[in-house]
């Protein structure tokens, strides 16, 4: 008894134990609403953490299903977005048809509909996709909701799967302005992203960039990580098609890394496969054919169909260029197939193409021209893979020695590049498009080389050169086709009193055309790859510690033996000399070239060098006029940047300037007061001479932000002054000399040379400018550049002048006599 009374007080103690612990709970906590999971499960999704919202969506329907049908199929179609981010349509598919309860009212009814078709348009399931959004048109008719605007990008998204890019395009812009109304700023983020997609698919890379790139600026603000990868992938792909493959690189790069990260595999796979192309496009075959396999792999997976059909295509195409023909047509033969059952006819054009040039490879004419014909022809290509198709039929007709039939063919080809690239509005996407037709430029040279019809050559290789940089000065109007312009190259050459070299470097075979005053010869060079690993060499051993004349460094003679002894009996000694580049020699300066006769010496010592981007701009270059001698001298800058410290010669360079003009004449900014408002306020198109002394910045990625560096104590980038702005501002200048590292920029464009600070003056108005092709150095410059005034004040030509100030430098018996110290600064000759 006393036993049983001791355990009933016990129990009684523990009662009231278990009911304070209880009441204490319930006074520290409560039980969440289903709305706060809710949101903290949609908050992780749009931050990109689909695990954690995966799991959030899942406890928020166990916890809450219970509570009402609304609650069970909000939390269920968070789950089944998750599931389509990452991949898995199936999964999706299979959860909504979980929920024995019908979606309690009209939203969620739509809702439960856009997922169910995204889902089986991503398996390319596309009768059951129609079927679903014909379910949504009822009940969406009238409606401007959210899901309503849902269920026409899901349509839309459709439509991209099909290859139906305009009818897509109608549907991503019927959100774009609900989207914007209701200021949700992940629907306008992902609304945005849509019309990108569309815009790169139908070729308008431009436009891509533009949507892409305010999808991306949200993303980074609101931190939605999801479309932040997808923007960067986006835009990956635009820069890829407009030619800035680093670029594309860089972004196809972060995009992979955040799509993994997200555990989202389908978009991870997606720019593994577009970055993949990348490296192809390098030459690297073999990590582009690992990536292509790994991307395969991945879809496999996942059953992703359109990713499938990609990996195949990309796999179809890298085993085709290496010769593995039979891979490539088990690829191309299984992409094809799967196009077809999926109906989507753009699908279809990539495996044709590779088909076609296989059976070009294995000599089978006929089949290669019907598939060839296939690709060219259809209205569902992209414009890009029509002229690789009729690039290919210039070069199977070629082959079969069907002249007529093989020149018309390549025009057309460069017809179809020609007319994409009048549709690229900006100036800075214009500049790297030319990348793309380099293949058919370089086949169409050659292929005129070859029978002989070499003055044609020429002016095909010239309508190629300064586009963007002649379009913006007027000397060339933008055309919507491949019309060459017919110069007479023997009376440029007599106009600008001198002889103009003129190269090619081709894949496998570059030229030179030695222009003078009576007529054009051709001499035969090697290939492009032979000419830059020498080029590269030489540049460094230029900058290194050792004089490359007294070494008698055998890349500087062998350049010289190559690029100009085939010429050298029409270059009389002292006579002027005009090289208009191409590729790596826009690098290189050629008066540091070696010649071995009758003693060893520099080229400078037997003429005078100018470059020319094109016969066009020097076909239009004046005559220097001296009637006005105002100069706009800026420089020896203050900044707070570490990164750029004062110069010591600054000072003494401005001052030895100063010397050369009329003090009524100039306009000195210099310290605190060299700002870039100072350069945009003084009206720069009324000076006749501008100096720039200051530190400058070559960007290589973006050739248009590069800068010259002048004063400011901000923390922003307000001290410098942008080529992109530079180019805003008219100019009618002799002379522009930029007195900075590396003024002539770091990044050379196909066709337009090197873009960066001296480019940027030349599209200004700029008759001439000096820039550096290197670092150069504050002790040796001011030297130069007195001697450069002092002789342009005794009326001699800029390019005269400042040979004379290099010769003085290379004479001198001094340290200054290696070409680090003189050959950086090259005259570019412009309009």
């Amino acid at each position: 008894m006393t036993l049983h009374g001791q355990c009933t007080i016990n129990r009684r103690k523990w009662l009231r134990l278990s009911l304070l612990m209880i009441l204490c709970c319930c006074a520290c906590s409560r039980r969440e609403a289903p709305q706060e999971v809710y949101d903290r499960a949609k908050a992780a999704f749009q931050k990109g953490d689909l695990a954690a919202a995966q799991e959030q969506a899942r406890k928020g329907y166990a916890d809450f299903h219970a509570a009402g049908s609304d609650w069970a199929w909000k939390f269920l179609i968070l789950r089944a977005r998750t599931f389509c981010h990452q991949g898995k349509y199936a999964e999706a598919l299979s959860l909504m048809s979980s929920e024995p309860s019908a979606p309690p009212s009209l939203d969620l009814t739509v809702r439960k509909l856009w997922i169910e078709g995204l889902a089986n348009t991503s398996m390319h399931q596309f009768a059951r996709a129609e079927q679903v959004f014909r379910e949504a048109d009822p009940l969406c008719r009238g409606q401007e909701s959210p899901a309503c605007a849902n269920i026409a990008s899901a349509r839309g998204t459709m439509e991209m799967e099909r290859g139906h890019y305009a009818e897509a395009q109608t549907f991503f812009a019927q959100v774009l302005t609900p989207a914007r109304a209701s200021g949700e700023q992940m629907w306008l983020a992902n609304a945005m992203l849509d019309l990108s997609w569309a815009a790169n698919e139908q070729g308008h890379f431009d436009e891509a960039l533009d949507w892409a790139g305010l999808s991306a600026q949200i993303a980074e603000r609101q931190n939605f990580a999801v479309v932040r990868e997808k923007a960067r992938g986006n835009m990956g792909w635009a820069f890829y098609k407009l030619g800035e493959r680093e670029r594309a690189q860089e972004m196809f790069a972060e995009a992979e890394k955040q799509a993994k990260d997200l555990g989202d595999v389908g978009d991870q796979l997606g720019w593994l496969t577009a970055a993949a192309y990348t490296y192809m496009d390098d030459g690297e075959f073999d990590v582009a054919k690992r990536s292509f396999q790994q991307a395969l792999d991945l879809a496999r997976k996942i059953n992703g169909k359109e990713d499938i059909v990609n990996s195949l295509i990309a796999l179809a195409f890298v085993s085709e260029q290496t010769g593995k023909l039979d891979d490539a047509k088990r690829y191309s033969d299984e992409a094809l197939e799967m196009a077809r059952t999926s109906g989507n006819k753009r699908d279809e054009t990539y495996p044709r193409l590779v088909q076609g040039r296989i059976a070009a490879q294995q000599h089978d004419a006929p089949a290669a021209e019907s598939a060839l014909h296939d690709v060219a022809a259809s209205a569902h290509s992209p414009v890009f893979l029509k002229w690789e198709a009729e690039r290919s039929l210039a070069r199977l007709y070629e082959a079969m020695n069907q002249i007529k039939q093989a020149d018309e063919e390549y025009r057309t080809a460069l017809n179809t590049f020609e007319t994409a690239r009048s549709e690229v509005k900006r100036e800075n996407s214009r500049l790297p498009f030319l990348a793309n037709a380099t293949h058919i430029y370089d086949d169409y040279i050659h292929f005129l080389v070859t029978r002989g019809r070499t003055d044609e050559a020429l002016q095909i290789a010239e309508y190629s050169r300064a586009r963007t940089l002649s379009e913006g000065l007027g000397l060339l109007k933008q055309a919507s086709g491949f019309q060459p312009d017919a110069l007479n190259a023997p009376q440029i050459a007599k106009r600008s009193g001198g002889v103009i070299l003129f190269y090619w470097l081709g894949e496998k075979q570059s030229y030179l055309w030695v222009v003078a005053r009576q007529k054009i010869t051709l001499f035969p060079l090697p290939a492009a790859g032979e000419i830059n690993a020498a080029v590269q060499r030489y540049r460094k051993a230029l900058l290194g510690p050792q004089d490359a004349l007294e070494s008698f460094n055998s890349d500087g003679l062998g350049l010289y033996r190559t690029l100009v002894a085939p010429a050298q009996a029409m270059l009389p000694k002292d006579s002027k000399v005009f090289i208009v580049p191409d590729g790596s020699l826009n690098t290189l300066n050629f008066e540091t070239l070696l010649v071995g006769d009758p003693a060893p010496h520099y080229w400078i010592d037997d003429v005078t060098l100018a470059d020319a981007s094109s016969l066009r701009l020097l076909a239009a270059a004046h005559l220097a006029s001296t009637k006005s001698r105002k100069l706009l001298l800026m420089g020896d800058a203050v900044s707070s940047k570490t990164d750029y410290p004062e110069l010591r010669k600054a000072a003494a360079e401005m001052e030895s300037i100063e010397r050369h003009f009329a003090a009524d004449q100039q306009s000195v900014f210099a310290r605190e007061r060299a700002t870039p408002a100072a350069y945009l306020a003084s009206q720069p198109g009324q000076f006749s001479y501008l100096h720039f002394v200051a530190h400058g910045t070559a960007s290589r990625v973006s050739p248009l932000d590069s800068a010259i560096v002048l004063s400011g104590l901000g923390t922003d980038d307000s001290f410098k002054l942008y080529a992109r702005d530079i180019i805003r501002q008219p100019l009618r200048a002799e002379l522009v000399t930029i007195s900075t590292c590396y003024g002539a920029g770091a990044r050379a464009y196909s066709g337009e040379g090197l873009v960066g600070l001296s480019w940027a003056f030349l599209r200004a108005g700029a008759h001439d400018v000096i820039g550096a092709l290197w670092e150069v150095s504050d002790v040796s410059t001011p030297q130069l550049m007195d001697h450069l005034y002092a002789d342009l004040q005794k009326g001699q030509s800029p390019e005269s002048a400042l040979r004379a100030a290099k010769l003085s430098l290379l004479h001198s018996g001094g340290s200054f006599r290696r070409p680090f110290y003189w050959a950086p600064f090259q005259l570019y000759t412009g309009s």
